[in-house]
């Protein structure tokens, strides 16, 4: 990371051309470079104005809205300035040209601003991880999501239970230092241990819930599996409503895992369309097989598809999130017998029947899933982990009450500091730089 004195500038809006392109700076000398720009025609701060922008010869850039956040009001706690400029590929390079010409100025790297705001206390780093989902969401619950984590909502409960044991450690340095006092109570820190059972229990029922936060910001799996020409491509096609997948009557058409999105009432769900499982010596063919066999693996749930016409072929897939799907019911009945019982769902690929029905029976499973009472959970490994390790430290004080007062303490103080590395307060540069670089240039 270069240094922080440097003023830093960078597109902030996405790809060119564009009806309006957003340069941003932070740094030093933002509001000074922009004044020269403006030619000293500065708007008041926080307020948008319309100014004629002049390059260093005076010759005329560009007519745009301007404005000025000045330090510590701005998203980075920095002075910071805005461009609105026409998205113009000739605009914004004669612009970034010129910023490119004053001294200790350069080029943003990626998410710099939003390290430049966490470093300066404007953001903790649930906050920055949930911007950066924020960023990258596309379905309504992964926007739910991020927003609890962006706008603080999940960071509050941090510090709630970090104060609680702010209040539990002074209770009991309280009875260590004076403890001879004629005016203290006996053992009062014993009052504070009920408390801290009931923080593990919040602790905990927050760290089970990581797997829902998992599924609503990265998705929902959802394997096809079965035996060549069961119909996989087929149903996958017809989810996503477009042609993803090669169909033909060629038994092994599909080779390599295949992957499309749906968004099912506001939660993405991954769909893995899968090589047909069988028995072969055709070297391409085993090794999509064994890939099959992964994905069915790392799937939450797998539709095993059976082909109603050779019930005789069925193989077996065994496992607690597998549901039984008979297809190609578009057939004539007299082609072929079977129990509907066994089957979790019927559906044709050709006709449409019982789509809509698997449709609404994957949202239920999704929903189901990750149900929660408030989308207010970790979704990601690293805060979970925090999280457990934390309530671990307070378990380990709570039912060791053989250990000295003083180990019972520190076991309280490591619990905090697994809370401090939550939000970042406490960390190392390489957690920080991997968290950063997932961010664009210009946020």
């Amino acid at each position: 990371m270069a240094a922080l004195s440097d003023t830093i500038y960078a597109l902030s809006s996405g790809g060119l051309p564009s009806g309006v392109a957003v340069v941003r700076l932070s740094g030093p000398r933002a509001i000074e470079i922009l004044e020269t720009l403006c030619e000293d025609q500065l708007p008041p701060t926080r307020v948008a104005g319309l100014r004629t922008l002049r390059l260093a010869d005076g010759s005329f850039l560009d007519e745009a809205l301007v404005l000025i956040f000045r330090g510590p009001n701005s998203f980075t706690g920095e002075d910071c300035a805005e461009i609105h400029l026409h998205g113009s590929r000739a605009v914004v390079a004669a612009t970034l040209g010129y910023l490119a010409g004053f001294s200790a100025v350069r080029m943003a790297e990626a998410g710099e601003f939003s390290r430049r705001a966490f470093q300066n206390g404007k953001l903790d780093l649930v906050e920055v991880e949930g911007l950066s989902d924020l960023l990258a969401a596309d379905t309504e619950m992964q926007r739910r999501l991020a927003v609890e984590q962006s706008s603080g909502h999940f960071s509050s409960v941090y510090e709630g239970w970090r104060e609680k044991l702010i209040f539990a450690r002074a209770m009991i340095e309280a009875e260590l230092d004076f403890s001879d006092e004629g005016d203290i109570p006996g053992s009062i820190s014993d009052q504070i241990w009920t408390d801290v059972s009931g923080l593990i229990r919040e602790m905990e029922a927050v760290a089970n819930s990581q797997k829902s936060g998992e599924i609503i910001r990265d998705g929902f799996k959802v394997a096809l599996a079965g035996r060549p020409n069961a119909g996989k491509s087929s149903l996958m096609n017809a989810l996503v409503q477009r042609d993803v997948a090669i169909v033909t009557d060629v038994a092994g058409t599909t080779r390599d895992i295949i992957r499309c999105e749906l968004d099912l009432d506001g939660y993405k769900v991954h769909l893995f369309d899968t090589a047909g499982l069988r028995d072969t010596d055709e070297i391409v063919e085993r090794e999509g097989i064994r890939r099959a066999h992964e994905a069915i693996a790392d799937a939450d749930l797998v539709l095993h598809l059976v082909d109603l016409t050779d019930l005789e072929a069925v193989e077996d897939i065994s496992g607690v999130s597998v549901w039984r799907v008979g297809t190609k019911t578009d057939l004539s009945p007299v082609t072929f017998d079977f129990d509907a019982s066994n089957f979790d769902a019927l559906v044709s690929a050709v006709s449409g029947s019982g789509l809509v029905d698997l449709r609404e029976a994957l949202t239920a499973e999704v929903k189901r899933r990750t149900a929660v009472s408030s989308v207010a959970v970790p979704s990601r490994l690293r805060q979970t982990q925090n999280i457990v390790s934390a309530a671990s430290y307070l378990r380990a004080a709570l039912e060791h009450r053989h250990k000295p007062l003083e180990l019972r303490a520190e076991d309280l103080r490591l619990a905090s500091d697994e809370l401090y590395r939550l939000t970042g307060r406490i960390d190392t540069e390489m957690l920080l730089g991997k968290i950063f670089s997932e961010f664009c240039v210009g946020k």
